[in-house]
């Protein structure tokens, strides 16, 4: 469906008295030099994508991945326009989890489409915030790729910095002094970081030439906006690679932990063991049936057994005391 379109005109929008389907009007209005339409769909059909795109002369390559979605992060030349592929990306805490959307933006000479999937990263608030900055939406159609993009970088930001959250209560877990099993919940962990990587890092090299003005369609003057985004975009990246190496590490010391642990529960089952052995020993000694013992007939026999299998066991409870092994 149609969310929202509009004419600019210097910065600022233009009444226009025209239903918001009605494409071949919003084009023909604006018609100055500084013009430029900003049509904003979410989750449309087919049929009506093939509607803009007949009006706004869209590659249908380019239709049929905003169709399909599920787009890996790029930025695509066509005759008379761009194609720029976005993923947003938000995180849902009682899972754990980051999920993932996606933003297409169309760029023209006098327009920008923008078709977002995915509850994520919702454009009103950048539409909003870009129409009280005047001389920033002069810049035009570029204007809007820049607020889309800060928009989505903003989302990677959000999401890296509840992973970090998230990683350091791994941290305290995995070296507390409670018995845990966190090597679900680092899997799980890495898996999202995955997921985050696959939006950014493939972001980089369209950030990198839109703020070198290497672009057509992009004017030079924006350059300094994006460098912006394209250094949050590092930052972010830089992040997630921290991360991912501390997950990596509290997963080795999880192993480790583990294997400690079982080391000292051996031994306190060993050290249990003897505790019965040595006593059932002497019991076995003096439970056998000879005519000729000295024992059977010494009053005190039973016991110093008794006194015998205590003392042992008091001698070897000590020794693990000392040993650590208790």
């Amino acid at each position: 469906m149609i969310v929202d379109s509009a004419v600019y005109r210097h910065g600022a929008r233009l009444p226009v008295d025209c239903h918001l389907h009605d494409y071949a009007a919003l084009r023909e209005a604006a018609g100055g030099d500084h013009d430029f339409v900003w049509v904003g769909l979410y989750e449309p059909s087919h049929i009506e994508l093939t509607e803009i795109a007949d009006a706004f002369g869209l590659h249908p390559l380019a239709v049929e991945d905003a169709v399909v979605a599920h787009q890996r992060p790029k930025l695509e030349r066509y005759e008379n326009s761009l194609f720029l592929v976005l993923k947003t990306l938000w995180y849902v805490d009682e899972d754990d989890a980051v999920e993932t959307g996606e933003i297409n933006v169309f760029i023209g000479t006098d327009f920008v489409i923008t078709v977002r999937h995915g509850r994520g990263s919702a454009l009103s608030d950048a539409r909003h915030e870009l129409e009280k900055k005047q001389s920033v939406l002069d810049h035009g159609p570029s204007a809007v790729v820049y607020a889309v993009c800060d928009a989505v970088v903003d989302g990677y930001t959000a999401v890296v910095a509840e992973l970090q959250t998230d990683v350091d209560e791994v941290e305290v877990s995995v070296f507390s002094d409670q018995r845990t099993n966190d090597g679900n919940r680092i899997y799980i962990l890495k898996r999202e970081l995955s997921e985050v990587r696959r939006a950014v890092l493939p972001l980089r090299e369209p950030m990198r030439r839109f703020s070198t003005g290497s672009v057509d369609l992009i004017e030079a003057e924006a350059g300094p906006f994006f460098r912006d985004v394209s250094d949050h975009l590092a930052q972010a990246a830089d992040e997630i690679d921290t991360l991912d190496s501390l997950l990596s590490t509290a997963f080795d010391a999880h192993l480790s932990r583990v294997a400690v642990q079982q080391n000292d529960d051996m031994r306190k089952i060993s050290a249990g063991a003897a505790l019965v052995v040595v006593p059932t020993l002497i019991a076995g000694v003096y439970g056998m049936n000879f005519r000729h013992m000295p024992e059977l007939d010494w009053t005190l026999g039973y016991p110093f057994a008794l006194f015998l299998m205590a003392a042992t066991v008091g001698g070897l409870w000590i020794f693990f005391k000392k040993s650590g092994w208790f």
